[in-house]
């Protein structure tokens, strides 16, 4: 049983980095890993308040990863073709259609998706290169400050269920 224990610890650190990390799962693997716990215990009420804190970690996540974006594009004066321009950016670089990149491969290319993106949708929407390059630099500064923010809500769901079951594992 601790072997399933390490793993679903192992699987929840995955979680952690995924909440930063675009295009990775982030809480919802941590939620994952909480139930799959339950069920192997046999017992959901051993898990009821890692559970409960990592539902809700994941429904702040949500609304994290939603108003940290808006939050930075308002902040910079994006139009909605920066924030549309954005999103095609990160589908893009996530789905490697950007020029291959010497170094950091797709992973760069989700990190420079989105500012390319917008850069590029608020430029044709503006005419103006540098309310463009706001803009943009406002959208992706939002979108790594709400990263930041769900990355630690995520450490704090591992944390407190680290904290209910290791008892359960270890002894006390």
């Amino acid at each position: 049983m601790q072997i399933i224990y390490f793993l679903l610890v192992v699987l929840m650190i995955v979680g952690i980095i995924g909440s930063v990390v675009p295009a990775i799962p982030g809480a919802s693997l941590i939620l994952i890993a909480i139930i799959i716990w339950g069920l192997v215990k046999g017992s959901f009420a051993a898990i009821g308040v890692p559970l409960m804190v990592a539902g809700i970690v994941l429904l702040l996540s949500v609304g994290v990863d939603f108003l940290a974006g808006y939050w930075g594009a308002k902040k910079a004066g994006a139009s909605k073709w920066g924030q549309i321009g954005a999103i095609i950016g990160f589908i893009a670089g996530f789905l490697g259609l950007l020029p291959t990149l010497p170094v950091g491969g797709p992973l760069l290319g989700i990190l420079l998706g989105p500012l390319l993106g917008a850069i590029i949708g608020e430029f044709l929407y503006r005419r103006d290169f540098v309310m463009a390059m706001k803009a943009g630099v406002g959208i992706v500064a939002g979108t790594a400050i709400g990263n930041l923010i769900q990355g630690l809500l995520a450490i704090a769901a591992v944390v407190v269920f680290l904290v209910t079951t290791w008892p359960q594992v270890f002894g006390s």
